[in-house]
């Protein structure tokens, strides 16, 4: 009942120690400082060897802009944009190729000038640079030389030039200002001056499509403020100069374009009345031509007041019916251009002789649907939901407009009826007046009737043209493109800013990466967070090279040294344990081989005999044991002769040459180790030793590979565990806590092996030794990290290569 209420020991409290981290990322410092050169200099290399790419902007202003030449007169038909000229589909129209094409035409674009770079041969363009100067004596824009071709200056009268043709390279020898030709190209150059002759420039032949790729893929569109009418404007472009030349072409294009397409209508208005106009011009000259004519023969000079009455009358009427059959003619030639189905935009036609306001607002809504549908195929196929929409709403607004024009027809023709109705009684006055003044109002009546309709078109038309006159861009430029010679791509800044970030975060991540992937124990803390087996001392490593079998017992060969000190540590604390008992059997092991047990044994026997303790110790890992090495004996006789009963006790004990210090060799492999070691006379050996020794150290085989170690282990005072720093996996530390429970074993106690500081393996906790969670049984020992120099030690210190005190300590 006692037993199962004794409480269970837990583990110590650990508490995050922040400085420990910062130690530990700074640990490896190296790795971070590698790693951070490497990405700074690929960064570099990068920088290098990328071409660079510059950014010009400049910013334009939607408005609707009034002219006062329009405050003087009041036409219909002039096509008002201001419904479509939307930021999202004016930006469109900038990017069109039709406008990118005409833009590029007022640039410099004929000959394009590189010189070749010294990284990795590439070319840069020298524009708006020309250093030589190449006449085109013969060009065809359709059919020319495109390739490139590399000038080599020879002397002051002649030049090389080469170039590949059907995949050949081609060299040949010209003279200044002699034309030569080059496949349908015929060329010439003019002698530069002072070139030196090392120069080498190349150069190309271009068409104007040959930039719209260009132009286009750079030019960028944003506005400057949500729902404004000012757009920013960007062109990024490897030559700054020439970003900057084709964004002010392309704005100042389309400030002509925007003005040509508010124009349209009232140029169309014009061209139908100058039609008209010719007509009715030959018309006023005959009928005048006649009236002078029959003047002369009938010897009358005018007509009577009746008659002039009269003709006054019928001119008046016969008047507006021919403004009438103009706007008849108007409309129906409307009809035809709608039936035609064409996507251009329509005319407002109206003569006034009829005011038909349905018809107007039908067909400004019908331009504006034709601009939107054009807008929209520059982003849409014609086969989309998009395009399909408004061509629905386009057919239907024509139906409206034909629905409108045959009212408009009809309301015509009715008109014309009336007014004939109202010639009837006029014409009947005028067929009742004498024979010739009959036909004096008659041909007065033509003339009258074309010259007032004359008058009245040439006053349209100049309506017109002053309406087109004071028609203005719908858009202004407030800020032209300037060159900007601070590279945007790369980004110089931040390209060095992700290097740095990169590099410290590969060179950190490293250390973490390492760390997680770290099977092994390197300090104390990390045993400490994984059992309660109190940890009894940490043994230094050794700085110099040791042999393998331990022949020079380092605690005694070397007793100032910082290991033999540690050694002396754990020492003093196994005098604490078992400390009832006269004489003590202490047995070492690990979990597996080469973990230092048998060197901890032999260091640790030979500390206990300096103290005037008798100590023999047992090589009882009889399977593959080294300690007759140690002592350079032969591994002929020992225990498992023993064991056999073969020999007696006296023939196996050996004495070493340390004074109080005897051993017990292996001897020969047996077929049955563990039954051997399971047998009484073992545990009589042992009881025998206890009144011969005061300490009775055993060195057994490792517990976690075979089982030799068990009865061992049972009948020992002190049970040592090593742990070797850097060897043994986490599942070691866990070991001895599940044996002493196992088998109920009290002073089961750990030995870090081998410890030698390196941070990047510590564990960043701090083990608090205080409170109730780690219990009663626990002991001071210190890994002496820090305390090489202290002068106490011998130790051959070992100085690393970027420590710069070394260098004053040897001053």
């Amino acid at each position: 009942m006692e037993e199962t209420d004794k409480i269970k020991p837990k583990l110590p409290s650990q508490e995050i120690d922040y400085l420990k981290i910062a130690k530990i990322l700074l640990s490896r410092w190296y790795w971070v400082v590698g790693s951070l050169a490497i990405c700074l200099i690929m960064a570099n290399l990068y920088l290098w060897y990328t071409p660079k790419t510059y950014a010009t902007g400049a910013t334009l202003k939607f408005e609707e802009k009034k002219s006062e030449i329009s405050d003087l007169i009041s036409v219909p038909g002039v096509n008002d944009r201001s419904t479509v000229s939307k930021i999202q589909s004016e930006t469109i129209v900038l990017q069109s190729t039709a406008l990118l094409l005409n833009a590029i035409k007022h640039l410099d674009y004929r000959i394009s000038f590189y010189i070749v770079g010294r990284v990795l041969n590439r070319t840069n363009e020298l524009y708006p640079q020309k250093p030589i100067d190449v006449e085109l004596v013969k060009f065809d824009s359709l059919n020319f030389f495109h390739d490139l071709i590399t000038y080599r200056p020879v002397n002051s009268s002649s030049f090389s030039i080469s170039y590949k043709a059907s995949g050949k390279e081609i060299k040949n020898t010209y003279y200044y200002n002699i034309p030569f030709t080059i496949g349908p190209t015929a060329f010439s150059i003019k002698y530069p001056g002072n070139i030196p002759k090392s120069a080498l420039y190349l150069f190309k032949l271009n068409a104007a499509e040959d930039f719209i790729g260009r132009v286009r893929g750079g030019l960028r569109t944003s506005e400057t403020a949500r729902n404004s009418n000012i757009i920013a404007l960007q062109e990024v472009d490897s030559n700054p100069q020439f970003a900057a030349d084709a964004l002010n072409a392309v704005m100042k294009e389309y400030l002509n374009y925007d003005r040509n397409q508010r124009t349209k209508s009232a140029s169309q208005m014009i061209r139908f009345i100058d039609n008209q106009l010719e007509f009715l011009s030959n018309e006023v000259k005959g009928s005048e031509n006649s009236i002078k004519q029959y003047q002369n023969k009938k010897k009358i000079m005018d007509v009577s007041s009746a008659s002039s009455r009269a003709l006054s009358k019928v001119t008046e009427l016969e008047t507006q019916s021919s403004l009438l059959k103009i706007d008849q003619l108007a409309i129906d030639q409307l009809k035809q251009e709608i039936i035609k189905a064409e996507d251009n935009q329509l005319p407002n036609f109206s003569m006034g002789g009829v005011e038909h306001q349905q018809l107007s607002d039908a067909i400004i809504s019908l331009n504006v649907l034709i601009s939107e549908r054009k807008t929209a195929l520059k982003t849409y196929t014609s086969n989309s939901q998009t395009i399909r929409d408004l061509d629905q709403q386009l057919l239907q607004i024509k139906n409206n407009i034909l629905n409108s024009i045959n009212a408009t027809h009809q309301l015509i023709a009715n008109k014309l009826n009336y007014l004939q109705n109202q010639l009837g009684p006029v014409n009947q006055q005028i067929a009742e007046l004498p024979s010739a003044e009959r036909d004096m109002v008659a041909l007065k009546r033509d003339f009258d009737i074309n010259d007032k309709v004359y008058s009245f078109l040439s006053e349209k038309k100049l309506d017109a043209q002053i309406s087109s006159a004071g028609i203005l861009p719908g858009a202004t430029i407030i800020d032209l493109a300037q060159p900007n010679y601070n590279p945007v791509s790369p980004d110089e800044h931040g390209v060095q800013r992700s290097a740095e970030i990169f590099g410290l975060a590969i060179g950190f991540g490293l250390i973490v990466l390492i760390r997680i992937l770290n099977p092994y124990i390197y300090d104390k803390e990390t045993i400490e967070s994984l059992t309660t087996i109190p940890i009894i001392g940490v043994i230094r490593k050794f700085p110099e090279e040791i042999d393998e079998y331990s022949t020079q017992i380092l605690a005694i060969s070397k007793p100032k040294s910082i290991f033999a000190e540690s050694v002396r540590s754990v020492r003093t604390n196994l005098s604490f344990l078992a400390s009832e008992k006269k004489s003590k059997v202490i047995c070492i092991t690990s979990e597996v081989a080469g973990e230092g047990k048998s060197f901890v044994a032999v260091n640790l026997s030979s500390t206990l005999s300096l103290i005037d303790k008798k100590v023999i110790l047992i090589a009882a890992d009889l399977r593959r044991s080294k300690l007759h090495k140690t002592f350079h004996v032969p591994n002929d006789l020992g225990l498992s002769n023993y064991l056999a009963n073969q020999c007696e006790v006296a023939d196996i004990i050996s004495h070493s040459g340390q004074q109080n210090l005897d051993f017990i060799i292996s001897g020969p492999v047996p077929p049955n180790p563990s039954e051997l070691l399971h047998s009484k006379r073992m545990a009589a050996l042992i009881e025998d030793l206890k009144t011969r020794y005061d300490v009775i150290m055993i060195d057994t085989a490792p517990i976690g590979l075979v089982s030799d170690a068990i009865p061992l282990i049972r009948a020992s005072d002190i049970n040592l565990f090593v742990i070797r720093s850097g060897k043994s996996k986490f599942y070691a530390a866990t070991v001895p806590q599940r044996i002493a429970q196992e088998y109920h074993l009290e002073n089961t106690v750990i030995v870090l092996n081998a410890f030698a500081q390196d941070l990047l393996h510590s564990r960043y906790y701090t083990t608090k030794f205080t409170g109730e969670n780690y219990g009663t049984k626990y002991y001071y020992y210190s890994d002496y990290t820090g305390y090489e120099s202290s002068g106490y030690y011998v130790d051959k210190n070992e100085n690393k290569w970027w420590d710069i005190r070394r260098w004053y300590k040897k001053r």
